[in-house]
This record gives structure tokens, C-alpha cells and sequence, in this order.
């Protein structure tokens, strides 16, 4: 807790000078621990003079916090010495409780919204309660709930929350929408002057894809609540009449698939990724399915005895009741990378203590992207060629299903067997009356598969694959 020690005064505060450029410094209290003051380079225009710009910072310990760290308790003088020496020694009450001040405060906000009947905020909640979210965190109701809830409340309700549900117009919505497709979310909510702990320096420009999934949710969302009738008192919904065609434009279709040079580069650097994130991302490659279809995976799913996954409805995507149990065959190689798998005393296979599934975040997948540009260096280098001149292009962890797919065309397997081991359902009426399973086929494309992926990383002659058919 670098800085001077004083006991700070009302009139000691209103004399300090502005740092020098590019510096600040810390002032903290002599009477209260941890409670001081940080004075920044920029001059307080609410105040005459150089006096420069404060702000009550607090430098504890904080549960779940390995080193102590500061955390801004408010602006000087919007937030007077005793406000912040009170609301110091109420966060020093709660850290003795082992309760997070941060959350703890969100809680007691969200509770008080929530007595506000039909604030956006409470609106919102209600939602996430009963449709996106439930009342078991670990099995949410929809399969991207956290991802919808996180929306819902930190970045909608800091801009609606204390309106009324009925005053949110399709102008309000469309600003949004237009805004991160023009800003992306941080920066949009940053011009409203709204921080988040996400931070807006690592994209830049905008983001029409999530803008669009942004806009599909918000239907989603106010569809439910005039659903709900005199609830919440909402009529009529405000983006019945916004078009993601007309705002957003037409939706770009993606097609990127790794390269062989990218999928030996991968298969290199999950093989070198600890558990659980290299086994998993070898599984999703080999399996096709969705990621959280597979992060969500547990023991009791899994036929050893059969080789068969079958991944119940609850997990699958679909909607109205009309997701189905999808069967994934079991080769050689999957049960090698599951065999080797760790077992917890709970249920899941990807888990870093077996109680809760693993999270695969954009960490994760940044440092499986820098693994992978090093392998691809390697291999150019072994070539003779310029390893400095290597570039990884960019993909998502979605786009391991269209390498999958697009491998199976390429190996001359059936369109229809080739949907079934994604899961995608058959078209018009085919879907009703047609309901083989298509067990057996699936099983080979996928030996298949697996064997292209061998001839990449390893000696093509180990790439041969039989026919399940030919052995009977």
C-alpha cells in the first residue's frame, strides 16, 4: 500500500493539486485501514484551481482474491470523507463475513428492482428465473442460458433497468442494435459511460454478429413477457416490426475450415494442453458436436460396452419438445482420448473437481490459438520456408463442426449420414415418418473421419479404414 499516510480531512482534500502529467499518486487514511484516496492527472473542473481529480479507493483483501487489491468506493465530491469512511467500514463488515462487497451490493440492487413490478430490470430477472436460467445454475433451461442472462443483465439492464417495460420502444432497441453493430457491446456501453469488467480494448470496430444474436434474444424476450398478459402490462412487443435484414443486413454465410496444415497444428497443440481443455478440444473435433453438448457431457451417458454416447434431449438443441436423443458412435479413437480421462466422484467428464461441467472461455481459446501459430511455424520451418511470414487465420470453436462436415463430403459420405452425425434434422415430412437412425452409417463416416484426421497427423499408411458392412 505504496503512497503517504494522513489523516484525511474534508479541507485536506479540497487542497490537493492535480499529479503531474501521465502520473497519480495515493493518499491513505491514518484513522480507517485500507481507505485512501487516488489523485489523477486531470483537473477537477467542479472544483477551482489545479485541484486535481479524487476518487475514494478501498485496498483490501477481498473473498476469492489471492493479494489484496483496491476497488473504487466513489468520486470526490460527489461522494463526501464520511460517506466513503461508511461505506469503507460496511465492506469491511462483509469481508469479515466472507461476502464480496461487489456482489453483495448487485444482489441488494437486484432485489430492489425486483420490488419494482414491472421495471425492465425486474422484467428481466423474472425471465431469467423462470425461462432462460431456472432453478438449478447448473442445468439451465435454455442450452446458451448464462450467455443470455449476462446480456440480460449487464448489458440491457444498466441501460433500461428503471424503465418501465412499457416505455422501452422499438427506437430504444434499435439504437442499441445499430450501436453494437457500429461499437461492438463494450464500447456502446461505454459511450453511455457504463464500465464493465469486459474490457473494450480487445476488439475493435463493431460486431454485427452480435448484434444479431442480441436482436433474436430481445424477441425472444418481449415475446415472453406480452405472453404473460396483465403481469407486467405489456401489449404489444417493440421489436415486432425490427427486421435483422433491414438494420443489420443480409446475414454473411461463413465459410472457414481449417486447412491440413491447421488441423496437424491443432492436433499439436491439444496435445499439449492439459486436461481438461486438450482432451475436450480433440473430442469436438472428432465428434462433431456442439460445445456445450460435449462440456456438459457425463459419465452416465456413455455405453463403454456398445461404444455408443447418447446425448439425452435436455442437452439438445431444439425447441417446443422437438429435440431428440442423438447417438454418437464410439471409435478406436475416441475411447483412447476418453479411456485416458480423469475420474471425479462427481458426473462429468470435463471438470476441474467432477462437481460442475468446465467453462470452455475465450482464454481457453487464445491459447490454443497461440499454440497452434507456434506449430504452424514449425512445420514452415521444417519445410525451408520463411517461419516469420506465418500467419494463423482466425476461426471459431464452431467451425470445427463445418471441418467435420465438410471433411465427410469430401470422403464421399451420404448427405443424409453426414447431417445425422451433426444432429441436424431431416427436412419437411421426412423428419416425421422417416426414423432410422442411421446407426450403422454414422459409425463408419465417423471411422472415417477419424482416419483422415490420422492420415494428417500421423504416417498415411495408419489412414485405412473398413468398411463396418464389408465385416459381416
Amino acid at each position: 500500500m505504496a503512497g503517504n499516510k494522513k489523516y484525511l480531512t474534508d479541507r485536506g482534500l479540497k487542497a490537493l493539486v492535480a499529479a503531474k502529467p501521465g502520473q497519480r499518486y495515493e493518499i491513505w487514511d491514518s484513522r480507517l485501514l485500507g481507505l485512501g484516496v487516488r489523485v489523477s492527472d486531470q483537473i477537477d473542473k467542479q472544483r477551482p484551481g489545479k485541484a486535481g481529480r479524487i476518487s475514494f479507493v478501498y485496498y483490501r483483501r477481498y473473498p476469492g482474491s489471492q493479494s489484496p487489491v483496491r476497488r473504487l468506493l466513489g468520486r470526490y465530491p460527489m461522494m463526501t470523507l464520511d460517506a466513503a469512511r461508511k461505506k469503507a467500514g460496511d465492506w469491511d463488515a462483509l469481508i469479515k463475513q466472507g461476502k464480496d462487497p461487489a456482489l453483495e451490493e448487485q444482489r441488494t440492487q437486484r432485489e430492489n428492482q425486483r420490488r419494482q413490478k414491472n421495471t425492465f430490470a425486474c422484467v428481466a430477472e423474472d425471465y431469467v428465473e423462470r425461462r432462460v436460467i431456472g432453478s438449478d445454475p447448473e442445468r439451465p433451461l435454455q442450452r446458451n442460458g448464462p450467455a443470455v442472462a449476462y446480456k440480460l443483465r449487464n448489458v440491457l439492464v444498466p441501460l433500461w433497468g428503471a424503465m418501465p417495460i412499457t416505455e422501452v420502444t422499438s427506437d430504444d432497441v434499435k439504437r442499441v442494435i445499430e450501436s453494437v453493430r457500429d461499437l461492438g457491446t463494450e464500447r456502446m456501453l461505454a459511450a453511455h459511460g457504463i464500465k464493465t469488467k469486459r474490457s473494450s480494448k480487445k476488439r475493435k470496430g463493431g460486431a454485427p454478429g452480435r448484434a444479431r444474436n442480441l436482436l433474436a434474444e430481445l424477441k425472444a424476450f418481449f415475446r415472453w413477457a406480452v405472453a404473460e398478459g396483465v403481469r407486467y402490462g405489456l401489449q404489444s412487443s417493440p421489436c415486432t416490426y425490427l427486421s435483422a435484414t433491414s438494420i443489420l443486413g443480409e446475414k454473411r454465410s461463413v465459410d472457414r475450415i481449417l486447412s491440413d496444415d491447421q488441423l496437424l497444428a491443432f492436433w499439436r497443440a491439444t496435445s499439449d494442453l492439459p486436461y481438461p481443455f486438450g482432451p475436450y478440444y480433440q473430442l469436438l473435433l472428432l465428434t462433431g458436436v456442439r460445445l456445450n453438448e460435449l462440456a456438459d457431457a457425463t459419465w452416465q451417458e456413455f455405453n463403454f460396452a456398445d461404444q455408443l454416447w447418447t446425448i439425452p434431449p435436455t442437452r439438445m438443441k431444439g425447441k417446443h419438445a422437438t429435440a431428440r436423443p442423438h447417438v454418437v458412435p464410439l471409435n478406436a479413437d475416441m475411447m483412447k482420448i476418453l479411456e485416458a480421462l480423469p475420474r471425479f466422484q462427481g458426473d462429468y467428464l470435463f471438470s476441474i473437481s467432477g462437481a460442475k461441467p468446465v467453462s470452455i472461455s475465450s482464454d481457453v481459446k487464445t491459447r490454443l490459438d497461440g499454440a497452434m501459430l507456434s506449430e504452424l511455424r514449425e512445420i514452415a520451418k521444417q519445410r525451408g520456408d520463411d517461419p516469420d511470414k506465418v500467419t494463423s487465420p482466425h476461426w471459431t470453436n464452431h467451425d470445427l463442426r463445418r471441418v467435420l462436415r465438410s471433411g465427410l463430403s469430401r470422403l464421399r459420405i451420404h448427405s443424409d449420414v453426414a447431417e445425422a452425425v451433426l444432429s441436424h434434422v431431416k427436412a419437411g415430412v421426412r423428419r416425421v415418418y422417416d426414423r432410422y437412425d442411421l446407426l450403422d452409417e454414422k459409425r463408419y463416416a465417423l471411422e472415417a473421419w477419424a482416419a483422415r484426421v490420422r492420415s494428417i497427423v500421423e504416417a498415411p499408411a495408419s489412414a485405412t479404414v473398413i468398411d463396418p458392412q464389408a465385416r459381416r
